[in-house]
């Protein structure tokens, strides 16, 4: 029969083994030193990112979208009730660009504020990283861009679980934020042969992701006037001037296959250039 003191020398030569296979824990994030992080799903860290957001007054086109997740960010930083907030649409149509703009600008008046992005890839580390984020000082917009994937798959059970289902809930102190192409996160299944029944199922594994969202904020189209207006706007912002500004500006859009802010920007980036000019990055 094993002692007791050679059972409780065993029981510690097994704690201190598995202490030191173990993964380190993550270390401490000094969040005052930056407003945008990058989320490590690997390591479990925070790391500083070197982005410049887009002045809020240049985003164009976009005044009802621009209202809505300002004021969304603004009641958030104050501790009032916040719904998440999903931005889906035409690409190129400035929803990331909003969402980080719109942080940036509720950063400059509330310190607390921080934005970590997190990668589409590595949603199912979600519910782990709202724990993290659950006991601290700060308050984050937790950022998710260019968000999809099929119906059923483990990122969109764990997105519904962070957002709303599980047992802990999102914590009170995180806004989340998606941008899509799509309003509907999942898109539509047609399997043959399913019926009536699986039709429905199907519909509603559609819509179940993005209900999660209580903030739905579309972005259309851009058109022609709305277009030439980004481009002036960026023009007159960095000293660009040009002959035929407005009809180089529709030929580069023609050339593109279409018309965004995205676009609008890419020319303004050809335009400085072909002048010398330096632009932000």
């Amino acid at each position: 029969m094993t002692e007791p003191a050679d059972l409780a020398a065993t029981l510690l030569r097994i704690a201190e083994a598995l202490e030191r296979i173990a993964p380190p824990k993550p270390a401490l994030t000094d969040f005052s030193i930056a407003t945008f992080y990058r989320y490590d799903d690997a390591t479990g860290g925070f790391h500083p990112a070197a982005t410049r957001a887009v002045p809020l007054d240049l985003l164009i086109g976009v005044d009802s979208q621009k209202a809505q997740v300002t004021g969304a960010m603004h009641r958030f930083a104050r501790g009032l009730p916040v719904n998440h907030v999903l931005m889906w649409g035409a690409r190129g149509t400035g929803k990331s660009s909003l969402a980080k703009a719109a942080a940036a600008a509720e950063a400059a008046t509330s310190p607390s504020i921080k934005l970590v992005e997190l990668d589409r890839d590595h949603l199912p580390a979600l519910p782990a990283l709202f724990d993290r984020l659950r006991n601290l000082p700060e308050r984050f917009v937790v950022f998710c861009d260019d968000l999809s994937f099929e119906a059923g798959a483990d990122q969109a059970k764990s997105l519904k679980s962070a957002l709303e289902g599980g047992v802990g809930g999102p914590p009170d102190n995180v806004l989340f934020i998606a941008t899509s192409n799509r309003r509907h996160l999942a898109p539509e299944r047609h399997d043959e042969g399913g019926g009536m029944l699986a039709a429905a199922e199907q519909a509603e594994e559609t819509v179940s992701v993005s209900d999660r969202f209580g903030l739905w904020i579309g972005f259309p189209p851009m058109d022609q006037s709305t277009y030439l207006a980004a481009v002036q706007g960026y023009a007159a912002r960095y000293g660009l001037k040009a002959d035929n500004l407005d009809r180089r500006a529709l030929q580069w859009a023609q050339r593109r296959g279409g018309r965004s802010g995205r676009v609008a920007w890419q020319f303004i980036k050809d335009l400085a250039g072909e002048g010398g000019a330096v632009l932000p990055p």
